[in-house]
């Protein structure tokens, strides 16, 4: 293949990108705009680990609105997505690769709403109530809804997304780029790489971090495993 069929070959996969890109954006913000109208509902139980939350400008509580919506409407569109996405990877795939995307495809769904519950049941109560340690008789919290919302939005979607690395590493075993014994020999760099990450995305405070790169590390160790037998299939 020439360089000008290289680049033609390019510019269709980055065009078929924006195009799936586009679809993707389009349901998030119908399943967004819906989602909305049953903000109301939900903030009452989202709320509660925090108690009473302020706002301290006008715009303040519409925006905690918007961020809630926006979550459940990437959760509802999740399947979507997750469909666009396999959809442009298996473009990328040999005929006999992409009947691991029907495989992958609905676990990254299941591996995602995984982690949000994590996060949710597990996670952000330790790392709140950790944070609240701090008040005394001369420190109060007045927590606002922006904030803790953002707080409260990071770390669902932080956790979603990470707890997909065991499918990650799988699904390289299977197309042959990923191998046991290359992540065992990159063990080491890979928990420095998961430190640095749980201290990038999470808030900064050492429960948050270190609730996020255990299970992080568990999930790599996961990912041996699933490697091992996957590449054990694929021979």
């Amino acid at each position: 293949m020439n360089f000008s069929e290289q680049l033609q070959s390019f510019l269709i996969h980055l065009d078929e990108l924006r195009s799936r890109l586009i679809k993707i954006g389009i349901v998030f913000i119908i399943a967004t705009l819906v989602c909305y109208n049953f903000v109301g509902k939900i903030l009452p139980w989202l709320t509660a680990p925090a108690g009473h939350l302020i706002y301290t400008a006008p715009i303040e509580a519409f925006s905690a609105y918007m961020t809630v919506a926006a979550v459940m409407g990437l959760l509802v569109s999740l399947p979507w997505t997750l469909y666009q996405i396999w959809g442009f990877v298996g473009g990328a795939l040999r005929p006999d690769e992409k009947k691991f995307v029907f495989i992958f495809g609905p676990l990254s769904f299941v591996f995602f709403l995984l982690g949000v519950a994590f996060s949710f049941y597990v996670a952000i109560p330790l790392t709140y109530r950790f944070l609240m340690s701090f008040s005394s008789d001369y420190m109060q919290p007045m927590i606002t809804v922006s904030s803790y919302m953002g707080f409260l939005a990071n770390m669902l979607i932080s956790f979603g997304v990470t707890f997909e690395l065991p499918l990650v590493l799988a699904f390289l075993a299977k197309i042959g780029i990923a191998t046991p014994e290359y992540l065992r020999q990159k063990r080491r760099h890979a928990i420095m790489i998961i430190l640095i990450l749980a201290a990038i995305v999470t808030p900064p405070d050492v429960v948050s971090q270190v609730l996020l790169a255990i299970p992080l590390i568990l999930l790599y160790e996961i990912g041996i495993i699933f490697v091992k037998f996957s590449y054990k299939s694929r021979i």
